[in-house]
Order: structure tokens, then sequence, then C-alpha cells
């Protein structure tokens, strides 16, 4: 079956499309990538999706609008994709674009309540293409007393898992998040957690210090020097502390933490909060991998994925501390999966799962009671 996946991350940098042929059932599932592609977003929609994230007040009208407006750019990056690769889609997967997540329930109305919200209407897709579209895969794992996050674990068990070497799988967007799967697991004993910010804080403070989108290969880290008092005061935050499974996005790393940070600068130059950022980065993750992962096992490598991988100042932060617990650090990519099409590929798989009615989260990564079914189906 030709199912294709679409996503679009906590960066808000743009969408995601990979292309895949699907056969199998399960964990025991094959696939061939036909094809992917990126289109990044126009800077008017970057800002609409900016403004809708975790926003503090914003119009139904501008929210309502947006998810047509999200359902109509998905269609169209899956149209000139398939296009391109010369092939017809049977099934898309989408997984729309996060403006909110609260995956601990928290007091609401006399009511405590756990929610997500991903937008990008997937009724849209299905009416421009002429094919069903799975979407909104987090509620149904919410409801199930999950976190909602991380789902891309079952793409990691799936393709990633060895019967001789323990694993552990990093993707790096705007939130990195980590896949630890030990040698010869089985799914149960699969541990999935958000480590912290990924390109998230590093992308503020650029847009913020220099007016531009991101720290291009961390040529501007590299200038800087880490302000070590600052990232030892910034790895003390609440969240790297608590246990998995947990989940973060803008609501803990966003704005109003980017205000904090600033406003702890001191007399620190624009480079060096930008290396100290990075640092916070690889920190967060290599302290997430030996308190919460290596404690629990033996692991060997480190394959890392996601757009931080093009950031060369991070890589080499995270190599060396990585390095020192013992993982050898790889690429997705040396294993067969391009890291841009990454999480693509997960959402056409999971997809394809819930086509077929089986379960596409993993609850010892979500902390869900049970495995479940995943998404909406609209069809044509």
């Amino acid at each position: 079956m030709i199912v294709a996946g679409v996503m679009s991350g906590t960066s808000a940098d743009g969408i995601d499309v990979a292309l895949t042929e699907i056969s199998g059932s399960g964990f025991d599932l094959r696939f061939e990538l036909l094809g992917h592609e990126h289109f990044a977003y126009r800077l008017p929609v970057r800002r609409a999706v900016l403004n809708a994230m975790n926003a503090g007040r914003t119009s139904v009208a501008d929210l309502a609008q947006l998810n047509f407006l999200l359902g109509e750019l998905y269609a169209d990056a899956l149209d000139k994709t398939q296009r391109k690769a010369k092939t017809k889609i049977e099934l898309a997967g989408c997984h729309g674009q996060t403006i909110y997540h609260q995956g601990e329930a928290r007091q609401y109305a006399g009511r405590r309540v756990a929610c997500t919200w991903q937008t990008g209407e997937g009724a849209v897709i299905a009416a421009r293409l002429g094919v069903p579209v799975v979407s909104d895969f987090r509620p149904a794992d919410v409801a199930a007393g999950g976190k909602g996050a991380p789902l891309v674990p079952f793409l990691d068990y799936a393709v990633f898992r060895d019967r001789r070497a323990g694993r552990i799988v990093q993707n790096i967007g705007g939130i990195a998040n980590l896949t630890a799967v030990p040698a010869a697991a089985q799914p149960e004993e699969v541990m999935a957690f958000d480590t912290g910010p990924g390109n998230m804080v590093i992308d503020q403070l650029m847009q913020a210090l220099f007016r531009k989108p991101y720290d291009r290969n961390g040529e501007v880290a590299a200038a800087g020097t880490v302000l070590k008092p600052l990232l030892e005061q910034l790895l003390r935050q609440p969240y790297f502390r608590r246990r998995p499974p947990k989940t973060a996005g803008r609501e803990e790393f966003g704005r109003e933490y980017v205000r904090a940070f600033l406003s702890g600068r001191g007399q620190a130059s624009k480079a060096d909060l930008i290396a100290t950022a990075t640092a916070l980065t690889a920190g967060s993750i290599a302290n997430a991998i030996k308190t919460f992962v290596l404690s629990k096992g033996a692991y060997r490598e480190h394959i890392v994925s996601g757009g931080g991988i093009r950031n060369g100042t991070l890589m080499r932060m995270l190599q060396q501390q990585t390095a020192t617990l013992g993982l050898k650090q790889r690429l997705s990519d040396d294993l067969g999966v391009p890291s841009q099409a990454k999480e693509a590929i997960a959402f056409a798989l999971l997809a394809y799962q819930t086509w077929h009615r089986r379960p596409g989260n993993i609850p010892s990564a979500t902390g869900a009671r049970k495995a479940v079914v995943l998404g909406k189906v609209s069809y044509v």
C-alpha cells in the first residue's frame, strides 16, 4: 500500500512529506521510501502558526482559518510530492501542527483535564486528493491516560531494534526526544520521552538577537563561549528532573522561557547566549540519557535525526558528552532512514496501522493504560 506521511513540527519551519510503500503488519511491517520533500512555510503562514502556538490570547476565527489553511497547504505539499515521484498515494497520515499540548492533567472548570490540539483539517486533504486521510493521532492516547507523546517510538522500535545492541534513537527538532530500545527488547521494554529543548530555544534567541530564523551550522554558537553559571541554572529547570514518561513543548520552552533566559544575560555577548542555548540542548540530552536511560540498562549507540543534525556545533557538543557515556554517535541516515523524512515516515506507518485497525502507541513510552488505535479517518 502506498502511504504518505505529513509532518510539521514544533519548529514551525514547514512541512515534511514522505511517500512510502508499506507491507506487513504490526512491528514486523516493512517499508520502502519512494520519495520525500520539504516545503518551507511562507513568512505570513509561519507567523500565523507561531502566533497560535501556546497563545495567551487569539481569536476563534484565526484558529478556524488556520485549521483550513493548513489543510490546503498539506494537500498542496502531498500533491507536489506524489507528482514528482510519479506515483499515486492510497492513504495519507497527517500529524498536523501542534498549537497546544498539555500531557499532564490540570484543573479546568472544576475538573482535571489533559489535552492536546493539532490543527490542519484532514477533511480538506481528503477532498483535494481523493484519498482517505488519518489525522489527529494524539487524542486517543491522551484519552487512554497517556501523555499523547511521543508516538515516533513505533517507528523507532519497528525499524531500529537490534538483537545484540541497545540503541538510543534521538530526534532533535524544536523539542528533543529519545527512544531507548534495549537489545532484543519487547515493545513493553521501550522507554521514550522528550528530553527538553532541541532547536526551539536556539531559534527563538536567533530571531530575538539577530533577526535570523536559526543558527546556520552552529556558526554563531561556535564564535561564542558557554556561560557555565547560566547553563547550570538553566539545567536546574524542574522539567529536567521529572521522571518519564513526560512531554514538552512551547508551553515549557517557548516565549516565556526565552524571556527568562534573556533576563539572566548580564553583560554576555549575543554569541555567548547562542553558545549557551546550544549547550543547554546538548547537556539536557546527555543528562537525560545518564539519569533515566543508562541507569536501567546497557546501550551502545546513539542514533540522531532531525533538523538539529545540521547544527555542527550542537552535534560536536553532543558527541563529546555522549562519548563519555560510552555511546557511539550515528545518524539515522546511516541506517536507511533519512533524517529529514523520519517523522513523516513515522506518521505514514501510524496511518497504515490505523487503516488496518491496529494500535499505534507504545504504552511504556506514553504512559497510556493500553495500546489503542490512533487517529480519525476522513473518507472520500
